[in-house]
């Protein structure tokens, strides 16, 4: 009976240490947060991320897609305390879907649109204005984009040629991908002639080259607010304290981001 009672003794003292802490005590492996991003912030968040768990001990893990795709997955209830989209569109979803707290948002960077070709391309600089021929340029080739229905820089890219009168004729050579990371890879593998992409992008691609620049008034600006969601931990607060500061700014700036509105003293 008594090795009975000991060995009870000894499964419940194994459970009680295996059981998660109580919401009044966190301890430090608890320290994390779940960010999901857009796919354009990868190289830069990363750097910021590691930056953030080297000040604060809290562990980022970041998830990165198309915007459209990430909210969606925050819809059906994925686990996400920040969402970072690449426009004010998906962010605006989010609200008033009530997954999004509205009093942690902000509007953190800028961007800009760009033309691409692959590094040995022989199409040179190309002048982006009214009546831009954007399929003669392709020729028998594909030109790559976000999804145009969804992705935020396939609806930029579709806005500014509209604009500029290129749309129609252009459209039938474009090749809808999920994200813009996935139209940054075909274009550096040669497989397509032409992708529009962000700047940020090309920048850390050297296996594509810019070929032009498009006008910042031949589409909506582009915009990236950030954002914790309504299920988020309480270290969201700090990680989004810290995104604003002057390390942070520094470190998106060196991407190529604009930083919009004014950096905390510290994060």
């Amino acid at each position: 009976m008594f090795r009975q009672l000991g060995l009870l003794a000894l499964a419940a003292a194994l459970a009680a240490a295996a059981a998660p802490p109580s919401h009044g005590q966190i301890s430090t492996t608890d320290k994390r947060i779940t960010v999901f991003a857009a796919a354009s912030l990868k190289n830069a968040l990363d750097a910021v991320d590691a930056a953030f768990s080297g000040k604060t001990g809290t562990k980022v893990v970041a998830s990165y897609a198309a915007s459209s795709a990430l909210m969606k997955q925050i819809e059906q209830g994925a686990p996400a305390d920040v969402f970072a989209s690449a426009d004010l569109d998906w962010m605006d979803y989010g609200a008033q879907k009530q997954l999004i707290n509205g009093r942690a948002r902000l509007d953190l960077l800028g961007n800009r649109l760009v033309l691409i070709a692959p590094r040995e391309s022989k199409i040179g600089d190309v002048p982006i204005g009214p009546r831009f021929d954007l399929a003669r340029l392709a020729g028998n080739g594909k030109i790559v984009t976000g999804d145009v229905r969804a992705v935020p820089v396939g609806r930029y890219a579709k806005a500014a040629l509209q604009t500029l009168g290129a749309w129609a004729q252009a459209e039938p050579k474009f090749a809808m991908v999920e994200n813009v990371r996935a139209a940054l890879t075909l274009v550096a593998r040669g497989e397509a002639v032409l992708g529009i992409v962000y700047e940020t992008d090309a920048r850390v691609e050297p296996n594509v080259k810019i070929v032009g620049r498009f006008p910042p008034d031949s589409h909506p600006p582009i915009v990236y607010p950030v954002a914790s969601t309504m299920t988020a931990r309480p270290e969201a607060a700090a990680y989004l304290a810290f995104i604003r500061s002057p390390a942070a700014k520094a470190i998106f700036e060196n991407y190529g981001f604009t930083f919009r509105g004014r950096t905390t003293d510290d994060g």
